[in-house]
């Protein structure tokens, strides 16, 4: 039996939810303007991701902790089915068919919220001590880091591969290594950085970063700056936002919504979006720094983390400060994998917080409001 009391409500974290709102708000109105068909179907991702976000909060997931392992290792597994049984879209292998319903999944999307998890788990049963991990318990951790690394980085789809690896280990960096460890990393990395450019990547990587280092950005790139150039201070009118509106943007529902938002709001909009970004991330920084309870430590600077990579990736490769990939602006472009995995993550952040006490457990393990 479910009990609720009003109480628990002192408990959740609103501040969260209210900088996300006009992020999604705003996003909408961006890719109604452009594709009004994409609006609805975006929309319609936010009423899954609502009810997804519903289910999670109210898991007990303190007392399930016992499942994390077994979604991890799913996950790997689905990981791996990929190599044998995905199939391909634009020369990318990252797919797997589900029978009988003519859909498809992604599993490198759900490997995000897995590992995060993971390392909660890992992290809250053996915590740093004061100086930090040492070797051994580094190559652990760093073993269940690398294994969806390397997988998703052979689909290929370095993107999400590296994404992964950053948070891995920025959270290892946040909750402590012995500084030997990272300076070892530091040199190793540099020694290592030209043999894996010439042997581990693929030919269209080489050729991204080549277009980034070339004097002349790509065709899109172009097309971007000129969207943000011309948007001024205050941006311009639909009708006269001729980049998305006469097509010459490319993909300005989701790679280069950005430029998008910038030609239509100018740069006090995009002053904004940033502004509630940054927003969103201190205030993450802020529950992890002054929490003990290393499953909050944990998803919340993972959460601050991705938000932080993928919107300064997102908004440099649209200024062309970076290669052009397939990073999504946060909760912003177009999608629904991507908007719903972060959902996920904020359902699983505000249980840990909302019911960190464990007196509002019973003998039963079944959640109770106090």
């Amino acid at each position: 039996m479910w009990r609720f009391d009003k109480s628990i409500l002192s408990q959740f974290d609103f501040f969260s939810i209210i900088l996300i709102i006009p992020v999604v708000i705003t996003s909408n109105w961006l890719i109604g303007e452009a594709i009004p068909m994409l609006a609805q179907k975006q929309m319609a991702y936010v009423g899954v991701a609502i009810l997804v976000f519903i289910f999670i909060f109210f898991l007990p997931i303190r007392r399930m902790n016992w499942l994390i392992p077994l979604i991890y290792w799913v996950s790997i597994t689905l990981l791996l089915a990929v190599e044998f049984f995905g199939h391909s879209r634009l020369g990318a292998q990252r797919w797997i068919d589900i029978p009988f319903i003519n859909a498809t999944i992604q599993p490198s999307e759900f490997v995000k919220p897995a590992l995060i998890l993971m390392l909660a788990y890992l992290i809250q049963k053996t915590p740093p001590p004061v100086h930090g991990y040492r070797i051994k318990d580094f190559l652990k951790i760093s073993g269940y880091i690398l294994l969806p690394f390397i997988l998703i980085a052979k689909e290929p789809d370095l993107g999400t591969a590296l994404v992964l690896l950053l948070i891995g280990y920025g959270v290892l960096f946040f909750i402590g290594v012995h500084w030997k460890i990272w300076a070892a990393i530091a040199i190793a990395v540099g020694l290592l950085a030209p043999i894996t450019y010439e042997v581990l990547l693929h030919d269209y990587q080489r050729t991204r970063i080549t277009d980034f280092l070339g004097e002349k950005p790509s065709y899109h790139v172009q097309q971007s700056i000129i969207a943000i150039g011309s948007g001024g201070l205050t941006g311009k009118s639909k009708e006269e936002a001729t980049q998305t509106q006469m097509k010459f943007l490319p993909i300005a529902t989701s790679d280069f919504i950005f430029a998008f938002l910038v030609e239509r709001t100018g740069f006090a909009g995009a002053l904004g979006v940033i502004g509630l970004y940054i927003a969103i991330i201190l205030h993450l920084m802020s529950l992890s720094y002054y929490n003990k309870d290393y499953y909050i430590k944990v998803v919340t600077i993972s959460i601050a983390f991705m938000i932080f990579i993928y919107m300064d990736v997102n908004i440099a490769m649209t200024m062309g400060f970076a290669p052009v990939v397939g990073i999504p602006l946060p909760m912003f472009s177009y999608g629904g994998s991507s908007f719903i995995n972060f959902i996920i993550l904020f359902a699983i952040m505000q249980n840990l917080i909302t019911f960190r006490y464990r007196d509002m457990y019973d003998n039963r393990g079944t959640k109770r409001f106090i």
